[in-house]
């Protein structure tokens, strides 16, 4: 994705746009080298699920949802009545967010956003810390969007990596549509080192399932009490290596 706003490649693939629109893959991403990783249609597209609300009720104040697919998470956070906005590239991604009961606009997050430097909570989430192909960049964008003392939401990688690759979008594993763009995929141990070195503050990190998260807070003159923080009856603390 490029920082001067233009959508990346796979925003407007047909494959993709049809895949939102029917709720089902299969879909991929497949590496320069050969590699494919499945895409979760099935998963986003349908309504959040127990995980995902544990995370949107650690969320404070306005929430922008980043890359916000169908919009599962909007219209979950919507359906509670806060206030919740979702962006991404996709036109596809956008008319499903606001089917389902969101609000959503049709945006690259390098681009001018609404409320920057307003917004209490940003997620990334469903890798969405991969966007641009550069987890630095991205945290640094994410910190001018977020309210002094903000929560950034990220969901990392399963596994303990931090790779950067061109990727194309396949369906069925097979044929390849669209140009190339840049791609991350971060574990939790890589994305604190690189948050560390650029100030943010760790308020959380635990898992859930297959899933892992991480929440940072901006750095903020004022000391916050987290709400990230999960109850310890609900939630696990990462502190063993990913299988």
């Amino acid at each position: 994705m490029s920082t001067a706003g233009a959508p990346p490649a796979w925003a407007a693939c047909d494959p993709y746009a049809a895949a939102l629109r029917s709720g089902r893959g299969p879909l991929f991403l497949r590496h320069t080298d050969g590699r494919l990783l499945p895409l979760e249609v099935e998963r986003w597209c349908a309504g959040a699920d127990a995980v995902d609300r544990a995370v949107l009720a650690r969320c404070e104040g306005a929430v922008l949802d980043v890359g916000c697919g169908p919009g599962r998470l909007v219209a979950e956070l919507a359906g509670q009545g806060r206030t919740v906005l979702g962006v991404d590239v996709s036109e596809a991604a956008v008319t499903r967010t606001i089917t389902v009961g969101g609000q959503a606009l049709r945006r690259s997050v390098f681009g001018p956003l609404p409320g920057e430097g307003r917004w209490g909570t940003v997620l990334l989430m469903d890798g969405n810390i991969g966007i641009g192909g550069d987890p630095g960049a991205l945290l640094h964008r994410m910190g001018r969007l977020l309210c002094p003392g903000g929560l950034l939401m990220t969901e990392t990688d399963p596994a303990d990596l931090d790779e950067r690759a061109e990727v194309r979008v396949v369906r069925h594993g097979r044929e390849t549509v669209g140009e190339p763009f840049p791609w991350a995929r971060i574990g939790t141990p890589a994305l604190l080192r690189i948050a560390d070195r650029a100030g943010w503050r760790t308020a959380a990190q635990w898992t859930a399932g297959a899933r892992r998260f991480v929440a940072l807070r901006t750095p903020s003159p004022r000391s916050t009490s987290s709400s990230a923080e999960p109850p310890k009856s609900t939630a696990v603390i990462s502190s063993q290596r990913p299988r």
